[in-house]
């Protein structure tokens, strides 16, 4: 009989359901296989957060919702030997393995024992100008502006590393989200760089597990066309690994949701560039040849899993200041109320002229044309003009100042707009721009290490 490894996912983004993991681990613990837990709730979006709340306290810099996943499960997770996996870490991972060990404690548990990889912060080892210099795949210049984050996309060797060293839970900064189960693998399985095929197959493991109930029905839910039942109560995803590179995708017994062809197929194109190159920094993954086969009410057997060889350079991404965004709403219904709306737009595009504010205004009626079409373009909708519409009003500036008076105009609306303004909130929040490079693995590696805590 094959060795099965057992790997679930209690995350798919930074806060995503909190009680997600708690069916997962239920069924984990009557296993007696290799069974890991991975909660992925990292972005580029979240890390540049977590840099910045770094800067202001050395102590933070790690998911702000850690205890709301960790604290659920430590204790069945110890007791039962299952390991966590998580990048959680986000810009400052031994931050977050202190925490876990306050959790471990506040709770009188069993004491975990911490593997933290680090070693994916650019700034600790590489200059500006040498980020600068580097290769730009993706994103805005950002050559003028002040770099606050950059943070290269490690793969799964540290965490099998950190794995074979007894860790019980391994927390990651930044990482290719696949890794997270990778590692596992790689650590049971103990593949080579030559298994290439392997390592394939373990990274579309990996990636049909990171988006958590993306693959089992949740964003595939489009009532009358493609209906999942129990969608309050969806179960996220389990993957049953096979020594010989299949697995199946299922999830815990009663709960909502579904996985079907249809899920696993949608998942597996979800961010795919091309599926025959696949890259992350231990393989070159290849989707091309899958076979998907029913194996049983919502289990789906994934075979034919391929890996070239890995790629060259590493993907790192750069975070730099961005100026303050100013969003405002203010909401009109009753007779008239899409004039009314319209009118407080157009009050508004004419005061940022007036007070000489310089940049790019979006002026959006929300039940008007707000997602598919602003105030200034034309609508393919035919609305009626009695109804319920909120204005919202949003621009980014270079000081915080800026952004402030265009919320205070949209707030002025209230006594000096058309009738009837409502409901008014406004909001100011710094920005960040980002941009992806390339980095030699030869800068990088030297760099990556594993601490046990």
């Amino acid at each position: 009989m094959q060795k099965k490894v057992f790997i679930g996912c209690g995350a798919g983004f930074s806060g995503d359901r909190f009680d997600a993991s708690i069916p997962i681990v239920n069924e984990f613990k009557n296993i007696s296989e290799p069974k890991y837990l991975m909660f992925e709730v990292l972005a580029e979006r979240t890390l540049a957060i977590a840099q910045q709340y770094r800067i202001k306290n050395p102590d933070e810099g790690y998911s702000p919702f850690l205890d709301s996943y960790i604290k659920p499960i430590i204790d069945v997770c110890l007791q039962h030997n299952i390991k966590i996996i998580s990048n959680i870490g986000a810009a400052n991972p031994l931050g977050a393995a202190k925490r876990i060990l306050e959790i471990a404690k506040e709770q009188k548990t069993k004491k975990p024992k911490i593997g933290v990889v680090v070693g994916d912060d650019l700034l600790e080892y590489m200059t500006n100008k040498e980020i600068l210099e580097s290769p730009t795949m993706e994103g805005l210049d950002f050559s003028n502006n002040q770099i606050t984050a950059a943070n290269v996309y490690l793969g799964a060797k540290p965490i099998a590393e950190a794995l074979s060293k007894e860790a019980d839970i391994v927390v990651v900064g930044r990482t290719v989200d696949s890794a997270l189960a990778l590692g596992p693998l790689i650590y049971e399985y103990n593949w080579k760089n030559e298994d290439q095929h392997l390592l394939g197959s373990g990274t579309i493991c990996g990636h049909l597990l990171e988006c958590g109930a993306q693959v089992t029905g949740a964003y595939f839910a489009d009532p009358g066309f493609k209906d999942v039942p129990n969608l309050a109560k969806v179960g996220f995803p389990i993957a049953e690994f096979y020594q010989d590179g299949s697995f199946v995708i299922t999830k815990p017994k009663d709960t909502g949701g579904l996985v079907s062809k249809a899920t696993i197929t949608e998942q597996l194109l979800y961010e795919t560039h091309d599926p025959s190159n696949y890259l992350v920094p231990d393989v070159t993954a290849d989707m091309s040849e899958l076979i998907l086969e029913d194996n049983g009410k919502n289990r789906i057997l994934v075979k034919g899993g391929k890996g070239k060889k890995a790629p060259q350079k590493l993907k790192a991404t750069i975070c730099c200041d961005n100026g303050f965004m100013g969003e405002a709403e203010i909401s009109y219904a009753g007779p008239n109320a899409l004039a009314r709306a319209k009118l407080a737009g157009e009050v508004i595009s004419e005061r940022i002229q007036i007070l000489g504010l310089q940049g790019k205004l979006r002026v959006e009626i929300i039940g008007g044309g707000s997602v598919h079409f602003s105030m200034d373009e034309a609508s393919s909708y035919e609305l009626p003009n009695d109804g319920d519409y909120r204005v919202r009003t949003s621009a980014i500036y270079p000081k915080r100042y800026q952004a402030q008076q265009m919320v205070d105009e949209v707030m002025s609306l209230y006594c000096c707009g058309p009738a009837a303004g409502g409901g008014g909130r406004g909001y100011v929040t710094p920005q960040s721009s980002t941009a992806s490079i390339l980095v030699s693995r030869e800068t990088v590696n030297p760099n990556v290490q594993v601490k046990i805590l």
